[in-house]
């Protein structure tokens, strides 16, 4: 099977349902399906091929919807650009995946024409202006009748990228539709018109509920920017059913002072993912939306990994810690924790390592990258996540780290999640990061800068003293941070919205040659 033809025939078997709303606007499957076809049109009558790569920078609209349909119904492989990223990102993004044409919205269009000339092989650049309305109508709504193989490529999507050139990870159509099949799996079953509402772009985490909503008969509702207060008026007017939000995201949702007392009764999936979240975060969540809570696991490498809901995140589990957990691996996932040291090796149960995964939502390799490849997937077909984890015996995954992340201090390893997870739940921070730095006793040593609520004094000692208390009565004296910055501005960030541990951590070893040290 492939996406171009399942999304066509949910077209003709939904024509008359809702399809699409962003705003005021409203669109039919079979309004949404002719203007896809539209523009697949007016994309092969340029002289694209299937197959050809097109880059896209834009925010979550209805003419987004149009490059989805499009693309897809041109046998196009869609390359996404991350509209919070640098002109320089942009051009390693469109330039290593050879994109003969960009589409962009209007508002960005001049981030793409101060790369332009540097960029051979783009051929068109196709501008969403005041003119594009018209222009699409100038094309035919007929299907171009593509053929279509599932293991042609569908999307290339781009890793975060918080250290060096951020790498593609290639989709097939096969790969795409077992990725959304999988997210689903463990959730209430979706109906003809249910809702879901992306909050964030559908080129990032919530573009992988776009393609099952649709192919379900179901809503997709667009926001083309995140305000806590707006979402939460929108999630009710709209009666959303499903929808992915980032822990950022889940914390203003549960924060607003506008969601209590709300009618969340079609609420069914409120699905969180993309970095941890803390138990605060997820306890809140759950008294304000009700026991609607999933939380995933994965990464664009390989994708989807664990999955639970509320009755099993909340729950007390003998032996585990499922709220402290990602939850159990999908029954289409091998999940093994392997040796760092040595990938071949697998781990036994209980001990951390490098989490491991092969799926059917797995890349088969980095675009054009066939070393940094050979890094990532084994001989016998796991994908090495980068992740420190370890495995319990009622098999809850835990996330340790990241793997380049690690903190030796005097012999012990320490993961800088272990730590900022807990320091989350202190009530002056708002967020955290955690790293190494030298230290003249112990080689390295823990050190936090935490952003803290308004009205915190960034001087006063008794709030750090405090945080390194919660550190050693929670994971034990010899992984409280030695050091503690408070900070009244928000922590740098990634495009994709990570936090950059690196950028912190870079003043602390510029006088030396190397990111490690011992004693």
């Amino acid at each position: 099977m492939d996406v171009t033809g399942l999304m066509a025939q949910s077209a003709r078997l939904n024509a008359d349902r809702l399809a699409v709303i962003h705003g005021e606007r409203r669109l039919t499957f079979g309004e949404a399906w002719s203007r896809g076809l539209r523009l697949a049109n007016a994309l092969l009558g340029l002289g694209i091929r299937p197959g050809d790569r097109v880059g896209v920078l834009e925010d979550n609209s209805i003419e987004a919807q149009d490059f989805f349909a499009g693309a897809a119904a041109a046998g196009l492989v869609r390359v996404p650009l991350y509209a919070r990223n640098s002109p320089g990102a942009h051009l390693h993004m469109l330039a290593h995946t050879g994109c003969r044409a960009v589409v962009v919205a209007e508002q960005y269009a001049h981030e793409v024409d101060a790369i332009r000339h540097e960029l051979p092989d783009v051929e068109h650049v196709i501008v969403r202006d005041a003119a594009y309305e018209e222009w699409l109508a100038g094309h035919p709504d007929t299907d171009p009748a593509v053929a279509i193989d599932p293991d042609d490529w569908f999307i290339i999507r781009h890793t975060g990228g918080t250290t060096g050139r951020s790498k593609g990870v290639a989709y097939s159509h096969r790969s795409w539709l077992a990725a959304g099949r999988d997210w689903f799996y463990n959730f209430p079953p979706m109906q003809a018109g249910d809702r879901c509402l992306h909050v964030g772009p559908i080129s990032h985490g919530s573009g992988y509920l776009y393609t099952p909503t649709w192919l379900s008969g179901g809503t997709n509702v667009l926001l083309d920017h995140f305000d806590p207060a707006a979402t939460i008026a929108v999630m009710e007017r709209e009666r959303i059913g499903y929808m992915f939000a980032v822990p950022a995201m889940l914390n203003a949702l549960a924060h607003e002072p506008s969601a209590g007392g709300r009618d969340w009764s079609a609420l069914k999936v409120l699905q969180v993912g993309g970095a941890p979240v803390a138990d605060d975060t997820a306890l809140l969540g759950r008294d304000v939306f009700g026991a609607v809570l999933y939380q995933g696991f994965g990464q664009t490498e390989a994708l989807p990994v664990c999955m639970m809901g509320p009755d099993e995140w909340f729950a007390d589990v003998e032996g585990s810690q499922p709220l402290r957990s990602t939850g159990r691996a999908l029954p289409f996932v091998s999940l093994q924790i392997r040796d760092p040291d040595d990938p071949a090796v697998e781990l036994p149960i209980g001990e951390e390592g490098e989490i491991a995964v092969r799926c059917d939502g797995q890349m088969t390799g980095y675009w054009n990258d066939p070393v940094a490849t050979a890094e990532r997937i084994t001989a016998d077909g796991f994908v090495l996540s980068g992740d420190i984890g370890r495995l319990d015996r009622n098999g809850y995954l835990y996330v340790m780290d990241r793997k380049d992340d690690m903190i030796i201090s005097g012999g012990f390893n320490i993961w800088p999640a272990e730590l900022e997870n807990v320091i989350a739940d202190h009530p002056a921070v708002v967020e955290v990061a955690v790293f190494a730095v030298p230290d003249d006793r112990w080689g390295e040593t823990p050190m936090a800068v935490c952003a803290v609520a308004d009205g915190v004094d960034t001087g006063d000692t008794a709030v750090a003293e405090e945080i390194r208390a919660l550190c050693a009565d929670r994971l034990g004296s010899y992984k409280k941070p030695t050091h503690v910055e408070l900070s009244a501005t928000p922590l740098p960030k990634s495009p994709v919205g990570k936090i950059q541990r690196k950028v912190l951590r870079e003043p602390y070893w510029s006088a030396q040659d190397r990111r490690v040290a011992g004693t």
